[in-house]
């Protein structure tokens, strides 16, 4: 078994419909399709509520401003505050109030696919038959369409790992969600210079569709899916929407009381964290280094990282620090890395972390060049 079809259970691919009665094959047909319309019917909404219609709204104030408004690490003040409980609870609040619906979004949509789409459905979404390079290929792109921030898209790239999806192809979706996501691409290129988005283009299209085949080889075979698990197919109406409620509930409490922890720290040692603009400035190459490693580790909202970027630079950063800043804040967080680890060994995780960082480095030499 390769990593093609490892923990993709011989039901998922199903007898062939002629093995079956022609009753049986047309209720198997039945239920595979009202499953594919049911899932694709709950991505759809979910995801127009929480990114595709707000998007449309603020795309012309964007423009119009070339503004995303205050940098969520220090709001109105010059720089972000001291380490406190106050800072770690005002931050939390900020940013929950910016992700919480993508996050909703983000739990339905992968509990629709583990309740509702039947895994042959899935892995034709992903072109998995094809070859890790075209699944890859496709994750990246289907991820255009969703643009979750990173720990927004976790609860979906478990879903489709635990459905049978290749690694590197949940990988290339799951980051490309953040890195790749075409309204906060639009949102740089009206607010900052032209350098940032050629950074965040050039090296998040190396990280999606390059790195994540290079570090799905390190989990080749491995598997998280359940042998247990209960077929899509063969569920009833009523046996596919507990399967949803289930799988929903699972996933919240799973995921979401240790993210809310971790989110909390990081906010409350922001100010540690991304040290005063003034004593940042004269870190020279070592401010690179810092940023990138902070960065990767750093959780932020969808395109929160411009108006981040921006307040550091009337900071008196320079452009190769921020470069650093450019791929690494939306690409990862640790949240979001721990929201993962069931679906992805640690050795895949960390080497997508230190291959983040690396990149963040490229960017920043890539800025000065380009400054």
């Amino acid at each position: 078994m390769n990593e093609m079809t490892a923990g993709i259970e011989p039901q998922d691919f199903g007898q062939l419909d002629e093995e079956l009665t022609p009753d049986a094959a047309r209720r198997r047909r039945r239920r595979v399709l009202v499953g594919t319309l049911v899932t694709a019917g709950v991505a759809v909404a979910a995801i127009a509520w929480a990114k595709w219609y707000p998007y449309a709204l603020k795309l012309p104030v964007v423009a119009g401003s070339h503004s995303l408004g205050n940098s969520i690490l220090s709001g109105k003040a010059s720089a972000p505050p001291s380490p406190s409980w106050n800072a770690a609870v005002d931050y939390t609040l900020g940013y929950l109030a910016s992700i919480w619906q993508a996050l909703v979004a983000g739990l339905l949509v992968a509990a629709a696919v583990e309740a509702f789409l039947p895994a042959r459905r899935l892995l034709a979404l992903f072109q998995a038959r094809r070859g890790t390079a075209a699944s890859t290929v496709c994750g990246g792109l289907l991820s255009m369409s969703s643009m979750m921030c990173t720990c927004c898209a976790a609860p979906v790239a478990l879903s489709i790992r635990r459905r049978g999806v290749p690694v590197s192809s949940a990988l290339a979706y799951w980051l490309g969600n953040p890195v790749l996501n075409p309204a906060a691409l639009a949102f740089m290129a009206f607010v900052l210079p032209w350098q940032f988005l050629a950074v965040r283009v050039g090296t998040g299209v190396v990280l999606v569709f390059g790195v994540t085949l290079l570090v799905g080889r390190l989990a080749k075979g491995k598997t998280v899916a359940s042998p247990a698990d209960e077929p899509v197919e063969a569920a009833t109406a009523a046996g596919a929407a507990l399967r949803f409620v289930k799988a929903l509930a699972r996933l919240a409490v799973r995921l979401l009381p240790e993210y809310a922890v971790v989110v909390l720290l990081l906010g409350g040692f922001r100010g540690w964290l991304f040290p005063a603009g003034g004593t940042l400035a004269s870190w020279g190459l070592l401010a690179a280094v810092l940023l990138a490693v902070v960065g990767t580790l750093f959780v932020i909202p969808t395109a929160a990282e411009i108006p981040i970027i921006g307040g550091l630079m009337a900071a008196g950063i320079g452009m190769g620090p921020l470069g650093a800043l450019v791929l690494t804040l939306p690409a990862l967080s640790l949240p979001s890395m721990l929201m993962v680890r069931r679906a992805f060994p640690g050795r895949v995780i960390v080497a997508t972390g230190l291959a983040v960082m690396a990149l963040g480095l490229v960017g920043a030499v890539a800025m000065e060049v380009l400054a």
